[in-house]
């Protein structure tokens, strides 16, 4: 098995333990994706990790070819009926290792919308993850040779360096943008950091994204 996978399972094993221990009424809270609650990203999870390559060509093509209409729908067929349900949906994807056409979304990805959405989970609730630096680093890297069309940020990043204040990462050149990894993982998948947390000459050179991204 690729050790992307393996990221990627301790992921899902870590957010499902971190649900275990908040009450119904949490997942109704807002996540940090516009328009969602933190069930609705739960479901979005499990619809994810359902993903095959043939199956998302049949779910594109029902929805016309619009990704947002494509998630909506993902997140209706696995939002369960109460949280209990879903979170056992969860627990019965934990290992999956299926996704859509690697053309199309890199094993890389799957890493990317695991530690996003997982903090687009946790923040609203005040939980906090210590995640693996080298999941961090890597999920970061796809991100900066993604396209921003793509869920990606190359576009806003291509003229600044992203330097890591807790770890050895360093991308790029140019005005340096420094903070802890996490956040810069934040910044290059559409979401804004924590206020503060990052600094440098470099912010003055992009625009902050909003909390809206859905993968």
């Amino acid at each position: 098995m690729h050790p992307i996978w393996n990221m990627v399972h301790t992921e899902r094993a870590g957010l499902m333990e971190d649900l275990k221990h908040v009450s119904d009424d949490d997942w109704k809270m807002d996540s940090l994706c516009s328009g969602w609650t933190v069930h609705d990203v739960a479901a979005h999870l499990v619809d994810c990790a359902l993903t095959t390559s043939g199956n998302f060509a049949v779910t594109m093509m029902r929805a016309g070819f619009d990704f947002n209409r494509q998630n909506a729908r993902g997140v209706a067929a696995n939002r369960g009926t109460t949280p209990a349900e879903t979170l056992t949906r969860l627990s019965e994807v934990v290992h999956r290792s299926s996704g859509p056409p690697r053309i199309l979304a890199p094993l890389a990805s799957r890493l990317v919308e695991e530690i996003a959405h997982g903090e687009d989970i946790r923040r609203p609730l005040g939980i906090t993850r210590n995640y693996p630096s080298d999941a961090v680093a890597k999920a970061i890297r796809y991100q900066v040779r993604t396209g921003v069309k793509f869920g990606g940020a190359k576009e806003l990043v291509n003229s600044v360096q992203l330097v890591s204040d807790n770890s050895d990462l360093e991308i790029g050149d140019g005005p340096a943008i420094t903070g802890p990894a996490l956040e810069l993982l934040m910044l290059v998948s559409g979401r804004s950091p924590r206020q503060g947390s990052l600094s440098g000459p470099g912010m003055e050179d992009i625009e902050v994204p909003g909390n809206d991204k859905a993968f």
